[in-house]
């Protein structure tokens, strides 16, 4: 009986880990993502963002870097597409601390 118990709670286990894997698989993208993806991925791959001479070191350099190089690109973009474009960038790369202005966005 026990080793029943434990084969359906394994399979309910695994059945849940694989529906968590499913549903990040299948996620919406954000609006960061879909902007760099749409306007910056072409020059900016992972590479990029691993070499030495790195200028975005903290989480007001990366916003300073994405606001720089959208207005080189004359993107147009507003505050809230730079900060969303900021933290796809930190979420997937960086992961610096925000600072407190971001965290009351």
């Amino acid at each position: 009986m026990a080793t029943h118990l434990s084969r359906w709670l394994l399979t309910l286990a695994l059945a849940a880990v694989s529906q968590a894997a499913t549903a990040q698989a299948t996620a919406t993208p954000t609006r960061g993502q879909l902007l760099y993806e749409t306007h910056c991925v072409a020059c900016h791959d992972k590479q990029v963002f691993w070499r030495q001479a790195r200028k975005a070191n903290n989480w007001k350099a990366l916003v300073a870097q994405v606001r720089h190089w959208q207005s080189v690109e004359k993107l147009r973009w507003t505050e809230d597409d730079i900060t969303q474009v900021a933290r796809h960038l930190n979420d997937t790369i960086y992961r610096y601390p925000l600072s407190d202005l971001a965290q009351r966005e």
